[in-house]
């Protein structure tokens, strides 16, 4: 019996010491950064109810008529006082995930940098979480395309999509093009994203963000984007 209670302590030891509390105030922290960062971009959207905007304009602490002048503004203000804030959270932590903080904040860190001019010197820290499941990993693959569309390269799970005015031939106007930005190996784009944990294809994502998918080459971008 004594050996069997010993035991049992030694197992309950090793679980206190195994499972860390959740620190609170790094969360409150974070959960800050993720409201103001979605919050503002919620705003943005067109299809967002009026009662829906005066909430955001609460929680942001602006008047609603500066936030209908002036959102783009205010969101790079937010942005580069949340990334000021990030990169403080990470010399102190590394990345804050899931064990620390709980979620959604894990993902804070996450949109900060992705809303940043930082992504080529964090991406690293969010592969490492991402693959320590720290931080969902579709989160990480988000990351990597837009890493990879900035280098100029093809990306790898279709998250990203751009607009750019073109000159249509029949008008002679400029005219708006949207599209997918060119992605590697295409036909097994819908296979990865299940892989990185994606709950919807190329297509539905697509669509998602009122762009219709179709597959396009970097020579034929550039062919079409030169009229």
């Amino acid at each position: 019996m004594k050996t069997i209670f010993v035991s049992l302590l030694t197992v309950i030891s090793i679980s206190c010491f195994a499972q860390k509390p959740v620190n609170v105030e790094l969360k409150k922290q974070l959960d800050t950064i993720l409201q103001t960062d979605q919050g503002i971009r919620e705003f943005l959207d067109s299809e967002v109810k009026e009662e829906r905007k005066d909430a955001i304009a609460q929680l942001l602490n602006y008047p609603r008529t500066v936030l209908d002048k002036s959102a783009g503004r205010i969101m790079q203000k937010i942005d580069s006082i949340n990334i000021e804030k990030v990169e403080r959270i990470i010399t102190k932590y590394g990345y804050p995930g899931k064990t620390l903080v709980g979620e959604p904040e894990n993902t804070a860190v996450f949109y900060a940098i992705q809303h940043s001019n930082k992504i080529p010197k964090y991406y690293q820290l969010i592969e490492k979480a991402g693959k320590a499941k720290e931080l969902p990993y579709k989160y990480t693959a988000m990351m990597l395309d837009r890493k990879l569309t900035g280098e100029g390269k093809e990306q790898v799970y279709g998250t990203q999509v751009y607009m750019e005015m073109i000159n249509n031939p029949k008008t002679g106007k400029k005219e708006p093009f949207e599209y997918v930005m060119p992605i590697k190996d295409a036909k097994n784009v819908n296979k990865r994203r299940k892989e990185a944990g994606f709950d919807s294809t190329v297509e539905e994502n697509a669509l998602r963000l009122g762009v219709v998918y179709k597959e396009y080459t970097k020579e034929q971008i550039r062919e079409i984007t030169k009229q």
